[in-house]
């Protein structure tokens, strides 16, 4: 048979016809992560077919049809690191993210709590006390607009977010080595309560909406920490594959470059970096420097090394860190197993 044949054969037809529909099929149905969309209709149809007395017959069931309900859920995550303050601090923000993760356009109500118990101050929550991240840019800056509730709730569409910042003052009497919490929660607009909750007719469409196993309701808290000395600590990483790219393939080389840098008054008395090396990578012998300086794996007279007592461990000692010592740089190195 030739090609030509081959194409017009009934079994190269019926492939072709079914290599087209399953990739319509993949196309044309993206997943979502928030389930099926509220307001489809589900229907289904049975079919059976007999014969009576030598003739085919076919018979049809009723068509059963459904309509999705409205799930909702909803998760806040903390996006800030635990922030340094001192007493007295003014307008102190933490970030967070709310996402709806229900299958419904959902709007939620916001608010802030720094009397949530456990710490050992309670901020003071700054009026206006929670905004947007309206630029996007995870700093809290004059173009961030204020939330007003009952007036501008975020209405988010399935699998959407929003960043959200809650912002504090902190009390005079705070002291060193103390710790604040604040907590942000965002609740349906729809209705919370206990998973299975149903709110008829008040789903996207006129469905009903349903509660998921988050509540309709997330919080999620973030910590200030009292410090008279005010550390920035930022990790940068570099990949340098075998093939002279930057793929993070096995073989490759990631280089880890942390600094550490005072920003304020005041002296950090015996400041130590520990860096636990992650899992699936081996450290590369050798590779631990502090401000370009050589210090070696082994536990001697210089400034760090590889503790292996337990999980595998890059150990420098910085020591006692003012302003005025400006940035220390430690590097080093591990490689993706292969």
């Amino acid at each position: 048979m030739n090609l030509a044949d081959l194409e017009m054969s009934p079994a190269f037809v019926w492939m072709r016809r079914a290599s087209i529909l399953c990739l319509c099929i993949l196309l044309g149905n993206p997943a979502n992560a928030a389930g099926t969309a509220v307001g489809t209709v589900i229907e289904n149809t049975a079919n059976i077919t007999y014969d009576l007395a030598g003739t085919p017959l076919a018979l049809q069931s009723n068509t059963t049809s459904i309509v999705v309900a409205e799930r909702i859920n909803v998760t806040t995550t903390l996006q800030s690191p635990q922030t340094l303050v001192a007493p007295n601090d003014l307008n102190r923000a933490l970030l967070f993210t709310v996402t709806n993760i229900g299958n419904g356009d959902e709007a939620f109500a916001l608010a802030i709590d720094s009397a949530i118990g456990g710490d050992d101050f309670d901020p003071n929550p700054a009026v206006p006390a929670i905004f947007f991240d309206s630029n996007s840019n995870g700093v809290f800056d004059a173009p961030d607009q204020a939330y007003v509730p009952g007036s501008n709730e975020p209405l988010l569409a399935p699998d959407a977010s929003v960043n959200v910042f809650i912002v504090n003052d902190i009390p005079g009497t705070a002291s060193n080595g103390q710790i604040g919490r604040s907590q942000l929660t965002a609740t349906s607009m729809t209705g919370s309560g206990p998973a299975g909750t149903v709110f008829a007719g008040q789903g996207d469409g006129g469905v009903d909406a349903v509660i998921g196993t988050t509540t309709g309701s997330a919080a999620a808290t973030g910590e200030y920490l009292v410090s008279e000395v005010l550390i920035s600590v930022v990790k940068a990483q570099l990949v340098n594959d075998p093939n002279g790219g930057n793929q993070p393939i096995p073989g490759a080389t990631i280089t880890y470059t942390i600094t550490v840098e005072v920003t304020s008054a005041g002296v950090a008395t015996a400041s130590t970096l520990r860096d636990a090396i992650p899992m699936f990578t081996p450290f590369v012998p050798a590779s631990i420097t502090l401000n370009g300086g050589a210090i070696s794996d082994a536990v001697d007279g210089d400034a760090g090394e590889l503790d292996s007592s337990g999980p595998a461990t890059v150990v420098v000692r910085l020591g006692d860190l003012t302003q005025a010592d400006g940035i220390q740089t430690v590097v080093f190195q591990v490689t993706i197993d292969e």
